[in-house]
Protein backbone atom coordinates (compact mmCIF):
# COMPACT_ATOMS: atom_id res chain seq x y z
CA UNK A 1 0.00 0.00 0.00
CA UNK A 2 0.64 3.74 -0.14
CA UNK A 3 0.39 6.96 1.16
CA UNK A 4 -0.79 10.01 -0.65
CA UNK A 5 -0.56 13.21 1.05
CA UNK A 6 -3.05 15.55 1.13
CA UNK A 7 -3.51 18.62 -1.38
CA UNK A 8 -2.01 21.69 0.45
CA UNK A 9 -3.84 23.92 2.25
CA UNK A 10 -6.32 21.21 3.15
CA UNK A 11 -7.38 20.06 6.30
CA UNK A 12 -7.69 16.47 4.69
CA UNK A 13 -5.43 13.56 7.09
CA UNK A 14 -2.84 11.49 4.39
CA UNK A 15 -4.68 8.30 2.95
CA UNK A 16 -2.95 4.87 3.18
CA UNK A 17 -4.10 3.42 0.17
CA UNK A 18 -4.50 -0.68 -0.39
CA UNK A 19 -4.35 -2.99 -3.33
CA UNK A 20 -8.06 -2.67 -3.84
CA UNK A 21 -8.23 0.85 -4.35
CA UNK A 22 -9.93 2.07 -0.85
CA UNK A 23 -8.25 3.21 1.99
CA UNK A 24 -7.50 1.96 5.31
CA UNK A 25 -10.50 1.88 7.87
CA UNK A 26 -12.57 3.33 9.14
CA UNK A 27 -13.73 3.25 5.40
CA UNK A 28 -15.85 6.56 4.15
CA UNK A 29 -18.49 6.80 2.04
CA UNK A 30 -21.18 9.07 0.78
CA UNK A 31 -24.23 8.38 -0.18
CA UNK A 32 -27.26 10.81 -1.57
CA UNK A 33 -30.48 9.38 -1.15
CA UNK A 34 -30.18 8.04 2.05
CA UNK A 35 -33.43 8.46 3.82
CA UNK A 36 -35.24 5.51 2.65
CA UNK A 37 -35.20 2.83 0.04
CA UNK A 38 -31.77 1.84 -1.69
CA UNK A 39 -29.77 4.51 0.26
CA UNK A 40 -31.13 3.21 3.74
CA UNK A 41 -30.40 -0.15 2.33
CA UNK A 42 -26.95 0.84 1.65
CA UNK A 43 -26.30 2.54 4.66
CA UNK A 44 -27.24 -0.27 6.72
CA UNK A 45 -25.33 -2.97 4.59
CA UNK A 46 -21.80 -0.70 4.97
CA UNK A 47 -23.12 -0.53 8.95
CA UNK A 48 -23.27 -3.69 8.89
CA UNK A 49 -19.79 -4.82 6.84
CA UNK A 50 -17.94 -2.20 7.80
CA UNK A 51 -18.38 -1.60 11.89
CA UNK A 52 -16.88 2.18 12.03
CA UNK A 53 -17.52 3.03 8.92
CA UNK A 54 -17.78 7.15 8.48
CA UNK A 55 -21.12 8.08 6.77
CA UNK A 56 -22.35 11.28 5.06
CA UNK A 57 -25.59 10.71 4.62
CA UNK A 58 -27.70 13.13 2.33
CA UNK A 59 -31.71 13.27 2.00
CA UNK A 60 -33.90 15.93 2.29
CA UNK A 61 -36.39 14.32 4.68
CA UNK A 62 -34.90 15.35 7.97
CA UNK A 63 -37.38 13.69 10.13
CA UNK A 64 -35.97 9.82 8.11
CA UNK A 65 -32.53 10.64 7.96
CA UNK A 66 -32.45 11.15 11.73
CA UNK A 67 -33.85 7.98 12.45
CA UNK A 68 -31.75 6.36 10.34
CA UNK A 69 -28.60 7.72 12.21
CA UNK A 70 -30.34 7.00 15.60
CA UNK A 71 -30.91 3.17 14.28
CA UNK A 72 -27.54 2.88 12.82
CA UNK A 73 -25.86 3.79 16.20
CA UNK A 74 -22.57 3.36 17.35
CA UNK A 75 -21.87 0.85 13.79
CA UNK A 76 -21.49 3.65 11.96
CA UNK A 77 -20.06 7.37 12.26
CA UNK A 78 -22.66 9.61 10.46
CA UNK A 79 -22.56 12.63 9.48
CA UNK A 80 -26.21 13.45 8.16
CA UNK A 81 -26.64 16.32 5.44
CA UNK A 82 -30.70 17.20 5.43
CA UNK A 83 -30.62 18.64 1.57
CA UNK A 84 -31.67 18.82 -1.91
CA UNK A 85 -29.46 17.68 -3.92
CA UNK A 86 -30.15 19.81 -6.77
CA UNK A 87 -29.57 22.55 -4.51
CA UNK A 88 -25.57 22.56 -5.82
CA UNK A 89 -24.18 24.61 -3.79
CA UNK A 90 -25.54 23.00 -0.21
CA UNK A 91 -24.33 19.42 -1.93
CA UNK A 92 -20.61 20.91 -2.40
CA UNK A 93 -20.82 22.40 1.02
CA UNK A 94 -21.36 19.33 2.74
CA UNK A 95 -18.60 17.04 0.55
CA UNK A 96 -16.49 19.61 1.17
CA UNK A 97 -16.96 19.57 4.84
CA UNK A 98 -16.69 16.06 4.84
CA UNK A 99 -13.68 15.74 3.11
CA UNK A 100 -12.12 18.08 5.62
CA UNK A 101 -13.37 16.15 8.72
CA UNK A 102 -12.48 12.83 7.64
CA UNK A 103 -10.26 12.70 4.21
CA UNK A 104 -11.29 12.27 0.50
CA UNK A 105 -14.66 9.29 0.43
CA UNK A 106 -13.71 5.38 -0.66
CA UNK A 107 -16.83 5.14 -1.83
CA UNK A 108 -19.45 7.81 -3.11
CA UNK A 109 -22.77 6.61 -4.00
CA UNK A 110 -24.94 8.95 -6.53
CA UNK A 111 -28.25 7.19 -5.63
CA UNK A 112 -30.71 10.26 -4.89
CA UNK A 113 -33.98 9.76 -7.76
CA UNK A 114 -37.20 9.98 -8.46
CA UNK A 115 -40.15 9.03 -10.93
CA UNK A 116 -43.25 10.00 -12.25
CA UNK A 117 -45.14 9.30 -15.86
CA UNK A 118 -44.51 11.73 -18.54
CA UNK A 119 -45.56 11.94 -21.87
CA UNK A 120 -45.11 14.61 -24.45
CA UNK A 121 -47.75 16.79 -25.53
CA UNK A 122 -49.43 16.65 -21.54
CA UNK A 123 -49.92 19.87 -19.54
CA UNK A 124 -47.85 20.10 -16.72
CA UNK A 125 -45.29 17.43 -17.78
CA UNK A 126 -42.61 19.74 -19.31
CA UNK A 127 -41.52 20.94 -15.23
CA UNK A 128 -42.01 16.93 -13.94
CA UNK A 129 -39.68 16.00 -17.15
CA UNK A 130 -36.99 18.83 -15.71
CA UNK A 131 -37.12 17.95 -12.28
CA UNK A 132 -36.32 14.47 -13.03
CA UNK A 133 -33.58 15.12 -15.12
CA UNK A 134 -32.43 17.13 -12.75
CA UNK A 135 -32.38 15.43 -9.84
CA UNK A 136 -31.76 12.06 -11.86
CA UNK A 137 -28.95 12.94 -14.03
CA UNK A 138 -27.49 16.37 -12.89
CA UNK A 139 -27.23 16.10 -9.07
CA UNK A 140 -25.42 12.53 -10.23
CA UNK A 141 -22.83 14.63 -11.91
CA UNK A 142 -22.81 17.64 -9.23
CA UNK A 143 -22.24 15.01 -6.37
CA UNK A 144 -19.06 13.53 -8.31
CA UNK A 145 -17.72 16.81 -9.32
CA UNK A 146 -17.81 17.84 -5.35
CA UNK A 147 -15.65 14.64 -4.34
CA UNK A 148 -13.85 14.00 -7.38
CA UNK A 149 -10.48 16.13 -6.98
CA UNK A 150 -9.37 14.70 -3.76
CA UNK A 151 -10.31 11.25 -4.65
CA UNK A 152 -8.20 11.79 -7.82
CA UNK A 153 -5.31 13.49 -6.20
CA UNK A 154 -5.11 10.58 -3.74
CA UNK A 155 -5.28 8.15 -6.78
CA UNK A 156 -8.35 5.89 -5.14
CA UNK A 157 -11.73 5.40 -4.36
CA UNK A 158 -14.99 4.71 -6.32
CA UNK A 159 -17.97 6.59 -7.80
CA UNK A 160 -21.06 4.81 -7.95
CA UNK A 161 -23.71 5.76 -10.37
CA UNK A 162 -27.20 4.73 -9.63
CA UNK A 163 -29.25 4.33 -13.12
CA UNK A 164 -32.30 1.73 -14.00
CA UNK A 165 -33.29 -1.10 -16.10
CA UNK A 166 -35.45 1.83 -17.76
CA UNK A 167 -32.16 3.28 -19.21
CA UNK A 168 -31.87 0.36 -21.67
CA UNK A 169 -34.65 1.08 -23.53
CA UNK A 170 -36.98 3.51 -23.72
CA UNK A 171 -40.38 2.61 -22.16
CA UNK A 172 -43.81 4.36 -23.26
CA UNK A 173 -45.24 6.98 -20.16
CA UNK A 174 -41.76 6.87 -18.77
CA UNK A 175 -40.37 9.37 -21.09
CA UNK A 176 -38.18 11.60 -18.51
CA UNK A 177 -37.62 8.48 -16.49
CA UNK A 178 -36.09 6.50 -19.14
CA UNK A 179 -34.18 9.38 -20.77
CA UNK A 180 -32.57 10.16 -17.14
CA UNK A 181 -31.37 7.02 -16.68
CA UNK A 182 -30.34 6.30 -20.30
CA UNK A 183 -28.48 9.33 -20.25
CA UNK A 184 -26.99 8.65 -16.64
CA UNK A 185 -25.86 5.33 -17.97
CA UNK A 186 -24.06 6.71 -21.27
CA UNK A 187 -22.44 9.74 -18.98
CA UNK A 188 -20.74 7.08 -15.84
CA UNK A 189 -19.28 5.31 -19.39
CA UNK A 190 -17.44 8.54 -20.26
CA UNK A 191 -16.52 9.18 -16.96
CA UNK A 192 -15.04 5.66 -16.01
CA UNK A 193 -13.31 5.71 -19.66
CA UNK A 194 -11.97 9.09 -18.74
CA UNK A 195 -10.36 8.00 -15.50
CA UNK A 196 -8.91 5.22 -16.62
CA UNK A 197 -5.42 4.93 -15.09
CA UNK A 198 -6.65 7.31 -12.04
CA UNK A 199 -6.86 5.25 -9.62
CA UNK A 200 -10.81 6.24 -9.17
CA UNK A 201 -12.89 3.45 -10.17
CA UNK A 202 -16.59 4.36 -11.84
CA UNK A 203 -19.12 1.57 -11.47
CA UNK A 204 -22.61 1.37 -12.94
CA UNK A 205 -25.66 -0.19 -11.44
CA UNK A 206 -28.84 -0.44 -12.83
CA UNK A 207 -31.69 -2.14 -10.36
CA UNK A 208 -34.42 -3.75 -11.90
CA UNK A 209 -37.37 -3.94 -9.59
CA UNK A 210 -36.78 -3.48 -6.00
CA UNK A 211 -39.32 -3.21 -3.33
CA UNK A 212 -39.21 0.20 -2.28
CA UNK A 213 -41.57 3.57 -1.98
CA UNK A 214 -40.76 4.51 -5.47
CA UNK A 215 -42.33 1.10 -6.93
CA UNK A 216 -45.37 0.84 -4.41
CA UNK A 217 -46.91 3.02 -6.66
CA UNK A 218 -46.38 0.50 -9.53
CA UNK A 219 -50.10 -0.91 -10.45
CA UNK A 220 -48.40 -4.03 -12.58
CA UNK A 221 -46.25 -6.72 -12.33
CA UNK A 222 -43.25 -6.27 -11.32
CA UNK A 223 -40.90 -9.37 -12.49
CA UNK A 224 -37.93 -10.72 -10.07
CA UNK A 225 -39.08 -8.22 -7.52
CA UNK A 226 -36.76 -7.57 -4.31
CA UNK A 227 -36.13 -6.74 -1.42
CA UNK A 228 -33.64 -3.63 -0.52
CA UNK A 229 -31.68 -5.15 1.70
CA UNK A 230 -30.95 -7.99 -1.02
CA UNK A 231 -30.43 -5.25 -3.43
CA UNK A 232 -27.71 -3.49 -1.42
CA UNK A 233 -25.54 -6.54 -0.29
CA UNK A 234 -25.60 -7.59 -4.07
CA UNK A 235 -24.31 -3.96 -4.81
CA UNK A 236 -21.47 -3.61 -2.21
CA UNK A 237 -20.00 -6.87 -3.50
CA UNK A 238 -20.06 -5.15 -6.89
CA UNK A 239 -18.72 -1.89 -5.87
CA UNK A 240 -16.17 -3.58 -3.56
CA UNK A 241 -15.06 -5.50 -7.08
CA UNK A 242 -15.19 -2.40 -8.82
CA UNK A 243 -17.19 -3.61 -11.42
CA UNK A 244 -17.93 -1.40 -14.44
CA UNK A 245 -21.92 -2.33 -14.92
CA UNK A 246 -23.99 -4.35 -13.19
CA UNK A 247 -27.94 -5.11 -13.06
CA UNK A 248 -29.11 -6.29 -10.37
CA UNK A 249 -30.60 -8.76 -10.08
CA UNK A 250 -29.06 -11.02 -11.87
CA UNK A 251 -32.26 -12.38 -14.43
CA UNK A 252 -32.93 -8.80 -14.81
CA UNK A 253 -29.52 -8.95 -16.42
CA UNK A 254 -30.69 -11.49 -18.90
CA UNK A 255 -33.64 -9.56 -19.48
CA UNK A 256 -31.40 -6.32 -20.23
CA UNK A 257 -29.44 -8.16 -22.84
CA UNK A 258 -32.44 -9.27 -24.95
CA UNK A 259 -33.93 -5.67 -24.89
CA UNK A 260 -30.53 -4.05 -25.84
CA UNK A 261 -30.49 -6.55 -28.91
CA UNK A 262 -34.28 -6.57 -30.10
CA UNK A 263 -34.73 -4.99 -33.65
CA UNK A 264 -36.68 -1.89 -33.45
CA UNK A 265 -40.06 -2.67 -34.88
CA UNK A 266 -39.86 -5.73 -32.72
CA UNK A 267 -39.58 -4.13 -29.68
CA UNK A 268 -41.91 -1.53 -30.46
CA UNK A 269 -44.61 -3.72 -30.57
CA UNK A 270 -43.65 -5.80 -27.73
CA UNK A 271 -43.88 -2.18 -25.59
CA UNK A 272 -46.71 -0.47 -27.24
CA UNK A 273 -49.13 -1.32 -24.58
CA UNK A 274 -46.48 -2.35 -21.81
CA UNK A 275 -48.35 -0.76 -18.71
CA UNK A 276 -47.54 2.80 -17.46
CA UNK A 277 -45.41 4.08 -15.35
CA UNK A 278 -47.82 6.04 -12.78
CA UNK A 279 -48.53 9.92 -13.08
CA UNK A 280 -48.25 9.86 -9.05
CA UNK A 281 -45.96 13.25 -8.77
CA UNK A 282 -44.22 14.33 -6.14
CA UNK A 283 -42.48 11.05 -5.86
CA UNK A 284 -39.89 12.55 -2.43
CA UNK A 285 -36.25 12.69 -3.70
CA UNK A 286 -33.89 10.61 -2.37
CA UNK A 287 -36.91 7.68 -2.41
CA UNK A 288 -34.65 5.06 -4.10
CA UNK A 289 -34.29 4.21 -7.73
CA UNK A 290 -36.23 1.14 -9.46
Amino acid sequence: MTSAPPESGQAAPAVTIHADGTSAEPLRVVITGASSGLGEAFAREYAQRHPGVRLLLIARRADRLAELVRQLGSRAHCDPAVLDVTDTAALRTACRTFVERHGPPDVVIANAGISAGTSTGIAGDGATFRRIMDVNLHALRETFDAVIGPMQQAGAGTLVGIASVAGVRGLPGSEAYSASKAAAIAYLESLRTGLRGSGVAVVTIAPGFVRTEMTAVNRFRMPFLIDADVFARSAVDAIERRRRFVVIPWPMALVARVLRVLPAALYDALVARAPRKSRQAGTPQGAPDA
